[in-house]
């Protein structure tokens, strides 16, 4: 389980395909080598991602090694990272941890489309820098799961969602989540990973089977 608090930004390093339906992918981090173990999950720009190798790196942080079967390359943004590629991470919650966003699985729903970044600058004098508002088209099969000042997760960041118009919802980032996560390079266009609230999922499915008489 994760929280959607952003703790890093890897960075694709290699890409290779074993086959057609499996994809090895390594990624650097600034995460101690020491701390992580075979087998862990990673929150890759929100996709649960199983550690298959991982090592340090002379120049610090460390290396790890990512498995991507052919639904997670279908299904996701993954299929389409390239060596370069900036992604928000989350290690997995340990018995203690703050749950500073909202409980998220790392199982995509589908990835939705931005279709609009309005960046709203700070007009105070102060030094904090602009938010910005984006507008984001989501699965028509997701939009029942969304609803305003609901919770949603896109790439990794869990987010408080200000609006929805039918399968457009709107989100709006302040400097620092702009800063630390991959956010700050995400224009029109842009795709992302969503994972719908689990408790929007679970009253959606009570109210279904209520009106079908179960």
């Amino acid at each position: 389980m994760f929280t959607g608090i952003v703790t890093d930004i890897g960075v694709i390093h290699e890409v290779k395909d074993h086959d057609s339906s499996l994809r090895r992918i390594r990624i650097h981090a600034a995460y101690d080598a020491s701390t992580i173990a075979m087998g862990a999950s990673i929150a890759c720009s929100g996709t649960c991602l199983t550690v298959v190798g991982f090592g340090s790196r002379s120049e610090g942080g460390c290396w790890f090694d990512i498995d991507a079967a052919a639904e997670t390359l279908a299904r996701t943004t993954v299929g389409t990272w390239q060596v370069g590629t900036r992604i928000n991470l989350e290690r997995a919650l340990k018995i203690g941890d703050e749950l500073g966003g909202h409980l998220v699985s790392g199982h995509v729903d589908g990835v939705a489309d931005v279709i609009a970044r309005d960046d709203i600058t700070d007009k105070s004098g102060t030094s904090w820098g602009a938010t910005a508002k984006f507008s984001i088209r989501v699965p028509r099969e997701l939009a029942k799961f969304v609803v305003e000042k609901g919770s949603v997760a896109l790439d990794g960041t869990s987010l408080t969602i200000n609006s929805v118009d039918r399968d457009v919802l709107t989100v709006l980032l302040i400097p620092h989540t702009l800063e630390v996560t991959t956010w700050g390079a995400v224009t029109a266009g842009s795709k992302l990973n969503i994972e719908v609230d689990q408790m929007a999922r679970y009253a959606a499915r009570l109210a279904e089977a209520h009106a079908q008489g179960y």
